[in-house]
């Protein structure tokens, strides 16, 4: 189907937010979500933007010189920009369940990318090797979840947000369930009004592309330089469907810039960057035509605009002008991503937030914004971050920050010192080489990597300097941190009180 027939069914098709599986309210209400005695603001409009392997260093206002983008670095301008900034994963479907639930992905059970459900015989035998190989410690791909969607017992946002009257509306990447085969993990049954977009990445093939319950494509195949402004046309129209009446929440999740990479003919050989840099382009542009219906909607004021990465990028990509590693990895670069943060009415303009957060405290900062309590019957992760936002608080909420690799707990954060038990060097010769891997045993004794690892952020934020044997004791009060958490997970991994 081409783009303009595309558009025209799209505009089409009405989209009732009475659906029947917008229940999200009745299922947050019974989790003890409610309004705030006594909160009377206006509720804000909300548009979480999620970029899908951006890197930290991607954006102009992020110190890079090659990619032009106007759009963020004016949103950076305008609001707070955060250089310390956490994904709770390094991989795209893990930190997506921890952006929506506000909790760590080990508690979901979705601790690495889904994969499509309908793959063809070929890609199943590949995929069934690489767990095999990566069981023996061989190399590091594929790994199983426990569940195959994100649960039902899990709250998401929208859903929470139902609570206090919102309109809500997916539009892009979900990869939290193939809902083209199980619909339980459809986003409409998770929360959202209105639903634009594919279940899967866009090299997880097939993936079909969605309206609401309609499937207009079953797959999009290589189509995809129309991805981008599919996405924003259907993101711009769904704020300009909004009434004084309601407020709105909006998840924009954009397939750029993941692999494969492809960019329409009015950006595609425009950038310094090759296509990777037209892909961001584009994006950026994408961004500058949100803010723009935002404004002419007379929105600007009492709207939450966030754009951030669901972690750091992959095989191109800038990840952050100190960053050690890449997505995938528990280094700095895999986990730090780009966090902007615009709402004029409480944000002041162009202000920087040096503090570390991380994605989880989105869920809990969103509810305490639209006047809602936290849950009552689970562990929320995550924590409120407006004053972060507003330069009233100047430390950080939390006491550790927790890395994982799929579901190995790698290595915590407590103040400026990072602390790794073991992890793959991801260097020459033996890339991957954790002491418990096939690799790591047959060369420990070559005097190649080793373990643990601690470092000292605020004096070496590329982790280029390894302190552990300096500071033994530090180590042993990390590693106690690490054993403990790790009980606690084993204990109850749901987090439910």
């Amino acid at each position: 189907m081409d783009t303009a027939s595309l558009q025209r069914r799209c505009s089409a098709k009405s989209m009732d937010s009475a659906n029947i599986f917008s229940n999200g309210a009745s299922k947050a209400g019974a989790a003890g979500i409610k309004r705030i005695n006594g909160f009377d603001a206006t509720p804000p409009n909300i548009v979480l933007i999620n970029c899908d392997d951006l890197g930290q260093g991607d954006p102009g206002c992020y110190g890079n010189p090659t990619l032009r983008t106007p759009n963020i670095d004016r949103l950076a301008d305008q609001g707070a920009r955060f250089t310390d900034f956490y994904a709770s994963s390094p991989l795209c479907t893990p930190s997506r369940a921890s952006l929506l639930t506000g909790r760590y992905a080990i508690r979901t059970g979705l601790a690495f990318p889904l994969q499509p459900q309908g793959q063809r015989r070929l890609r199943k035998a590949s995929i069934s090797l690489g767990r095999a190989l990566s069981r023996l410690g061989i190399c590091d791909t594929i790994r199983e979840n426990r569940v195959d969607g994100i649960p039902d017992k899990e709250i998401t946002i929208a859903e929470a947000l139902k609570v206090a009257g919102y309109r809500t509306g997916m539009v892009g990447k979900w990869h939290l369930g193939d809902y083209s085969h199980k619909p339980e993990h459809h986003p409409m049954r998770h929360g959202f009004d209105e639903l634009f977009g594919t279940p899967m990445s866009n090299d997880e093939l097939p993936n079909a592309l969605y309206q609401n319950e309609t499937m207009l494509e079953k797959d999009i195949g290589l189509d995809q330089a129309r991805l981008t402004g599919l996405s924003i046309r259907e993101a711009v129209r769904f704020i300009e469907g909004n009434t004084d009446k309601q407020p709105f929440f909006l998840y924009l999740a954009p397939h750029a810039p993941h692999l494969p990479l492809f960019a329409s003919k009015k950006f595609k050989d425009k950038s310094a960057g090759g296509i990777y840099g037209d892909v961001v382009e584009e994006l950026d542009w994408g961004v500058g035509q949100v803010m723009q219906c935002l404004k002419d909607k007379g929105l600007e004021e009492n709207t939450i605009v966030i754009f951030q990465s669901d972690n750091g990028p992959w095989y191109e990509g800038h990840p952050g002008q100190k960053h050690r590693g890449r997505k995938g990895q528990s280094y700095e670069g895999g986990f730090q991503i780009p966090m902007i943060v615009r709402w004029p009415v409480n944000i002041p303009a162009g202000s920087v937030c040096r503090i570390p957060a991380m994605n989880i405290d989105i869920f809990p900062t969103l509810l305490a914004a639209a006047g809602l309590e936290l849950p009552n019957e689970r562990v929320i992760d995550g924590k409120d971050i407006l004053g972060l936002l507003t330069g009233e608080q100047d430390q950080t909420p939390h006491d550790v920050f927790y890395f994982y690799h799929v579901h190995d707990l790698e290595g915590v954060r407590v103040g400026d010192w990072k602390y790794y038990r073991e992890i793959s060097h991801y260097v020459w010769p033996i890339p991957v080489d954790k002491p418990n891997t096939f690799l790591g045993k047959l060369y420990r004794d070559d005097f190649l990597g080793t373990w643990p690892n601690l470092y000292n952020l605020a004096t070496d934020p590329g982790e280029n300097y390894d302190l552990a044997s300096r500071y033994p004791e530090k180590c042993d009060e990390m590693e106690k941190i690490m054993r403990d958490w790790s009980r606690e997970i084993e204990n109850n991994p749901g987090g439910w009180l």
